[in-house]
């Protein structure tokens, strides 16, 4: 091993660990590691930010700009509303979803088409009188495998097209993707429907409206002269355990106190920290005589406006009040803020009344706690005003809602427009970026997406770690490191049998993508995979959509695509939910892939 082999191998392994641990944002993490590829020396200044120029980056903004444009005009929601059955049992309606969603992640980005599914799952669900995860699961792992479909289905497909390119062999084209992927496709929805979808985790609940989003943090205020006024914590806990809840921390004198003492006397205007499920949370409230503090905040507020202004208020009748449920996106523009920063009352009208984590739990101030990815808000405000907060943050509303189409001839047009840009790629008349880059600028000029929108629907961290990972991956080849991966992985493990590197391939690269980035995966494994062929004599075709296929496959956890994380709260999954079903669907993508790929790409 040389020195820069050395040098980048510790660069992926810090990077790999990193990924994994999830403590810094990926692209933060991808942006690190090219830096210090530039500083060592092994990625020369002048290549340092070509990755930004890449065709495969400037596909991917265009392709999401282009899906925003779908939703925006409702073309989706239209086509949901022809092929859904409304009526359907369980097994047709599961299947439906499941294969609708994995045809618009073919041509669309699959986070956006499992977000405008999911509420249309929470009906179904309740209509069936279904745990919402049995049919939540089954959407998100549609929606991975359909990426897996297309050129543009997914960013990895993306990478080890580029890789390919650069190699030699060419771009691969549009629907080079499809034979093993629609197949692949095709037998995991199959899977998921006949039989999948019994295996997830049976998370009961009360009703549909109050489905297990894990237990609420919420704050309330102890009443001058209300009943909890004067009682021990301890008292007050006996009364909270037979609603199943608990009081996490107080507030006193602007003091928070962790695990407070239960012998503790509670005086008025104490703020209890009270965790709670949401079917109880007005019950246990009620019981104990305590105001929401995000009420009475917002009672002042108005108050203090009827003295300074005369000027009407949005939503000052109690009336037009109503409690949603919106579930954060990953990659919402909310992370990492708190209600107070994003001035919910001065700018939306609308409170914040608690916060649903189920991976970890938060005692801080509600109005001073960091949003995070999956967590699910309780809002108070008009169904309006809320749904402009959803709109401007990218947040899910998880409520029944009804499909509408605001302009059909929009949706029509869009639709068309993105029709356009795939033939035109699909059959050569134009490069691929180059297509959805003129489709991208048709949607701005007839305004099927505002100009403002155009920059906003794109997910800035996926782009920068694409364009900062991509010079990483070819520090691999230009020093070798490939090789000695490619040649330590045939000669201990597969033994020289191109079959069994194959294989190894698919394997390593699925596991992987369970735990790091799809993207980060493919960029890995792809300089391993074109080293793999070069010693074996063989095609680097097989190796290369083994990597695709292998990115395309997170289905073991939360953390291994932005999908699964998105249903983990709504679904009312742990952790160790995902491989009960996963882990059967990834044996089932190697059975089929492997014979698939080796008849279609021959080695």
């Amino acid at each position: 091993m040389t020195f820069e082999q050395g040098l980048i191998f510790a660069i992926l392994i810090a990077s790999m660990g990193l990924f994994i641990w999830g403590r810094w944002r990926h692209d933060v993490v991808a942006l690190g590691a090219l830096l210090a590829c530039v500083i060592v020396g092994i990625v020369p200044d002048r290549d340092a930010f070509a990755g930004f120029g890449h065709p495969a980056v400037i596909t991917v903004a265009c392709v999401l700009v282009l899906s925003h444009g779908l939703q925006r005009t409702g073309a989706v929601n239209r086509l949901a509303q022809r092929l859904l059955p409304s009526g359907a049992g369980a097994l047709v309606s599961i299947a439906a979803l499941t294969s609708l969603g994995a045809l618009l992640s073919a041509f669309m980005n699959n986070v956006g088409a499992l977000a405008l599914l999911m509420p249309i799952a929470l009906q179904i669900s309740a209509r069936l009188e279904l745990p919402p995860g049995r049919v939540l699961m089954p959407l998100a792992f549609g929606t991975i495998l359909g990426g897996m479909t297309t050129l543009i289905g997914t960013p990895p497909n993306l990478i080890v097209s580029s890789f390919r390119a650069q190699h030699g062999g060419g771009p691969f084209e549009m629907f080079d993707f499809s034979p093993v992927g629609v197949a692949v496709a095709l037998a995991g929805v199959l899977f998921i429907s006949l039989l999948g979808w019994r295996l997830v985790p049976k998370r009961e609940v009360g009703n549909a409206a109050s489905f297990d989003t894990g237990h609420y943090l919420t704050e309330a205020r102890v009443k001058a002269g209300g009943s909890a006024e004067g009682k021990t914590l301890r008292e007050i806990e006996q009364l909270l355990d037979e609603a199943d809840a608990q009081v996490v921390a107080m507030v006193r004198n602007k003091l928070r106190l962790t695990a407070p003492n239960p012998r503790r006397v509670l005086q008025a205007d104490d703020v209890l920290v009270i965790e709670a499920d949401p079917a109880e949370l007005g019950e246990v409230l009620g019981k104990l005589d305590l105001l929401l503090e995000a009420e009475r905040e917002a009672r002042e507020a108005e108050q203090q406006n009827d003295k300074n202004s005369d000027t009407e208020k949005k939503a000052s009748n109690d009336e037009e009040r109503a409690m949603q449920e919106l579930l954060v996106k990953p990659d919402s523009s909310l992370i990492g803020r708190s209600a107070s920063s994003t001035r919910l009352r001065s700018r939306y009208s609308i409170n914040l009344l608690a916060i649903s984590r189920q991976s970890h739990r938060s005692i801080k101030r509600l109005r001073s706690t960091l949003i995070q990815g999956g967590d699910v808000l309780l809002m108070q405000g008009s169904a309006e005003d809320i749904g402009e907060f959803a709109s401007d943050y990218d947040c899910v509303p998880l409520a029944a809602r009804a499909i509408n189409i605001p302009d059909p001839r929009q949706a029509n047009l869009a639709l068309g427009i993105m029709i356009l840009a795939i033939v035109a790629a699909a059959f050569g008349l134009l490069p691929t970026a180059i297509a959805f880059a003129c489709g991208v600028l048709a949607y701005m000029l007839l305004r099927l997406v505002p100009l403002r929108a155009v920059y906003e629907s794109i997910d800035w961290p996926v782009i920068v770690l694409l364009g900062a990972l991509i010079p990483v991956a070819g520090a691999m080849s230009t020093t070798g490191a490939a090789d000695l991966l490619a040649r330590v992985l045939m000669e201990n493990l597969a033994q020289g049998n191109a079959i069994i590197t194959l294989t190894l391939l698919l394997v390593v690269t699925m596991t992987l993508s369970d735990f790091m980035n799809n993207a980060a995966t493919a960029a890995v494994m792809c300089p391993i995979a074109l080293s793999a062929a070069s010693q074996l004599g063989v095609s680097p075709d097989a190796l290369l959509m083994a990597v695709a296929i292998g990115a395309s496959c997170s289905f073991l956890t939360p953390i291994g695509h932005q999908n699964n994380t998105l249903i983990l709260s709504p679904g009312g999954f742990r952790f160790g939910d995902y491989w009960r079903l996963g882990l059967p669907l990834e044996i089932l993508v190697v059975l089929v892939s492997i014979p698939l790929l080796l008849w279609v790409w021959p080695l």
